[in-house]
């Protein structure tokens, strides 16, 4: 979640131009680019390039080197070139330039080319850094919607170990941003087109895209179950990767956020809090045997997108992994209450606020309530909360968070 100061810990949203995009270029074990935008609705913009330049591993034999490594083709290499794009000069560190002009160009793309091992124990364990994200007394006081009282602060408890035995669907979000690697917490969500082998999970906005000012983060990587055991900073510094990542790296190649949270999101203030969630859909850093994330991790959480009004929730469960002081990012924890409403706009959807200890590092972790089946659903994400750490809001999610989870299935549905 975007650690919440005293301020204002929503985000409002808005209205926003439909963006073109890249064609997607997805290639298997090595490297995988794809790039989407969203449109005024939430969902997927349609790709302007010609459909040609989608290539899968599979593709020919040409895709394959000699020593079975993915390579890509010459042709796709210079039609992505055309866009902007350098394949080349992007893993070999051209994404670390940050150069306002050329990211906030690049904003209305996603491109996440999979870097091999970039994400090694030393990096993931030294990712400490939230996105930022606050809020304060001033930001709140303008509230014209319901507000409920501030709930009262729910200590956040160690999640019993191991991760994947007790908060299979859970996992640590890894990215770059212009001020270094950072963090956010993510979760395995079910795929309409794809049921039991689902590659989706659940974040917030803000975990994937600046918002207003910014554009799309670089190597975004889920781990989920990461530090499965539960292991002290002291003994992770000796960690092998499969004792941090156990059920392996897996990296974004299609994210999708709101166009609200695109329009106006930011660093500070409430704005685009409402509709700061995001779905993306990963593929395995090393290639694999075609086994997807829901059956690497033997399950996934169903989305609900008509939870009932507050009053008629008895409890949320929070779960995620708070990076900030005192906590260190290292660790699975989760907070459950009852729900009450916060409202920053009279313009936008009441979110669900609850009480929490859990800091900066937490946001994007899936908040899971009974559904309309009486089973346990996803009906909503963390997105904001005071840097005092007593409590946690998250979107409630309705027809916008629907459009682009559909947008995301549909676009893997024949793969």
């Amino acid at each position: 979640m975007r650690p919440i100061r005293p301020t204002r810990a929503a985000r409002r949203g808005g209205s926003a131009r439909r963006s073109p995009v890249l064609a997607a270029a997805s290639l298997a074990g090595m490297l995988a680019l794809t790039a989407t935008a969203c449109g005024p609705d939430g969902g997927q913009a349609a790709a302007q390039a010609d459909a040609s330049a989608t290539a899968s591993a599979g593709d020919s034999a040409d895709s394959a080197g000699s020593d079975g490594k993915i390579v890509i083709p010459d042709d796709l290499k210079e039609r992505l070139k055309e866009h902007g794009f350098d394949m080349d000069k992007w893993r070999g560190g051209e994404w670390k330039n940050w150069d306002r002009e050329t990211w906030l160009r690049e904003a209305k793309d996603f491109v996440n080319p999979v870097i091999e091992d970039l994400w090694d124990p030393e990096r993931m364990r030294e990712a400490r850094k939230p996105p930022e994200k606050s809020v304060d007394d001033q930001d709140l006081s303008g509230d014209t919607g319901v507000t409920d009282p501030e709930p009262a602060p729910v200590r956040a408890r160690s999640v019993a170990t191991p991760y994947h035995e007790n908060a299979a669907q859970a996992g640590k979000l890894f990215f770059d941003g212009p001020e270094g690697s950072m963090v956010c917490s993510a979760t395995v969500v079910e795929d309409p087109a794809h049921p039991g082998k689902s590659n989706l999970v659940w974040t917030a906005g803000h975990c994937v895209h600046a918002g207003k000012n910014g554009g799309w983060y670089r190597n975004i990587a889920f781990v989920p179950s990461y530090n499965d055991g539960a292991l002290s900073s002291a003994a992770l510094q000796s960690a092998s990767k499969e004792q941090i990542a156990p059920r392996a790296v897996w990296w974004a190649d299609w994210a999708q956020t709101s166009a609200q949270w695109i329009a106006q999101g930011g660093p500070t203030g409430g704005k685009g809090a409402s509709y700061d969630f995001a779905v993306i859909h990963v593929t395995p850093e090393k290639g694999g045997t075609g086994t997807s994330l829901e059956e690497t991790v033997g399950s996934a959480l169903p989305v609900d997108f008509n939870a009932p009004a507050t009053p008629d929730i008895a409890a949320m469960t929070a779960t995620g992994y708070p990076a900030a002081a005192p906590y260190d990012g290292q660790k699975l924890y989760r907070c459950q209450d009852r729900p009450g409403r916060l409202s920053l706009s009279a313009d936008d959807p009441t979110m669900y606020r609850i009480g929490c200890t859990m800091t900066g590092g937490a946001s994007g972790g899936g908040w899971v309530a009974a559904g309309q089946d009486g089973k346990p659903a996803l009906v909503s994400n963390t997105s904001i909360g005071p840097v005092t750490s007593g409590w946690l809001a998250g979107p409630r999610l309705g027809t916008v968070a629907k459009n682009v989870y559909d947008g995301v299935s549909e676009k893997f549905a024949g793969r």
